[in-house]
């Protein structure tokens, strides 16, 4: 098969969706890997690499598309560059359609394209084996992000995020005990914050209390988050409702009553954020103050770390674009649950329901359009 893979898009956006080690793999397996030219330099990947692990270098977006019967990518593809799809492409990509704009619909279901969100790849556990090693980095990152917002020169309470001899560390308080939520919480107990996580799910507080004892945890309803959030030094939104938009669970009023200075990083912002007064910012801009308090929320916070980054998520996915290669997409999506539960659409149709009700379309059923 022809796999593409082009340059992210966003010009601060340093990640490549496959690494040299990984294409060098597909290359073995009898499987043609074309690169647009520089794709990797901002992850510290030369075209040297890439081609001493058996790519083929190509010298624009649109001759790596045509070539393309499946292109990966990790942000969200444009409309211009879903237009150059061939009929029946199928492409791979973090998509967070339930937030994107609907212009993209056009291409996806005019040109027939194969949608395989990364982010709602699912096992039957119910793991995102592809969305949790961004989670991981997004998580840890949080943390040194927080540190930095909380500095008296970012607007911030000008506290320690652990705290010192007689000085009492910050309070940190998560929503979500995910992937994400999990590994900030562990990030910050380990820097010496005082931590507590929420959930509505008792089994992940269950798991994160028995990994992290030192770590405090509540049920997430209205009035416990309202408690939490008032007495936070740093509020992270980890909030995941896979394919479908976050719900806002902090209020503009809970926000007016946090302490002046204090830190929200809303990591749900891919998905639509789950706080309200939270607007997208980027890397070179990352904050904004409203009612006295410090808001970041970064989509696709770690593009920033484009060699660590790129080299988790090629890792996990490759197991899934090596499945597409070695049977085509019919072959792998029939044999496959997990990536059948990645398909937004499929055959000009929208087969996941969440799109479909915020496209104010129908659904197709994606087992009989294999089937047929």
């Amino acid at each position: 098969m022809n796999i593409g893979v082009i340059r992210e898009g966003e010009g601060t956006d340093s990640r490549v969706a496959l690494t040299p080690p990984v294409v060098r793999h597909l290359v073995e397996r009898g499987h043609s890997v074309w690169v647009e030219a520089g794709a990797g330099a901002r992850a510290m990947f030369r075209d040297e690499d890439f081609i001493r692990a058996g790519a083929r270098i190509a010298y624009s977006p649109p001759e790596v598309i045509h070539r393309s019967q499946l292109l990966v990518r990790i942000s969200r593809p444009g409309v211009e560059e879903l237009e150059l799809c061939e009929p029946d492409t199928a492409v791979m990509a973090f998509y967070h359609l339930a937030v994107a704009d609907r212009a993209i619909s056009k291409p996806l279901l005019g040109r027939s394209i194969t949608a395989i969100g990364c982010e709602i790849v699912e096992t039957a556990d119910g793991r995102l084996p592809v969305l949790a090693p961004a989670s991981e980095i997004a998580g840890q990152m949080t943390v040194s992000l927080a540190a930095h917002l909380l500095r008296s020169s970012s607007g911030g309470r000008g506290i320690l995020l652990g705290g010192s001899p007689g000085v009492a560390p910050a309070h940190v308080v998560i929503l979500g005990a995910g992937t994400a939520g999990t590994r900030a919480a562990r990030t910050a107990r380990a820097a010496g914050a005082r931590v507590t996580v929420f959930d509505i799910d008792g089994e992940k507080l269950r798991h994160l209390t028995e990994h992290l004892p030192n770590v405090a945890t509540g049920f997430a309803e209205p009035e416990s988050i309202a408690a939490g959030v008032e007495s936070a030094d740093v509020l992270i939104g980890a909030v995941l409702v896979a394919g479908a938009r976050t719900p806002h669970l902090v209020s503009e009023k809970m926000v007016r009553d946090m302490r002046p200075g204090a830190v929200i990083i809303d990591l749900s912002v891919d998905q639509g954020g789950c706080v309200e007064t939270c607007r997208p910012t980027s890397v070179s801009s990352p904050a904004f103050i409203r009612h006295g308090v410090v808001h970041c929320a970064i989509p696709n916070l770690t593009s920033d770390l484009g060699h660590s980054t790129s080299t988790a998520l090629a890792q996990a996915m490759l197991p899934y674009v090596e499945r597409i290669a070695e049977r085509g997409v019919e072959g792998a999506l029939s044999i496959s649950a997990d990536l059948r539960r990645g398909v937004y659409t499929y055959r000009g149709y929208c087969v996941h329901p969440a799109v479909a009700e915020a496209w104010d379309a129908p659904c197709g059923d994606l087992n009989e359009l294999l089937a047929g």
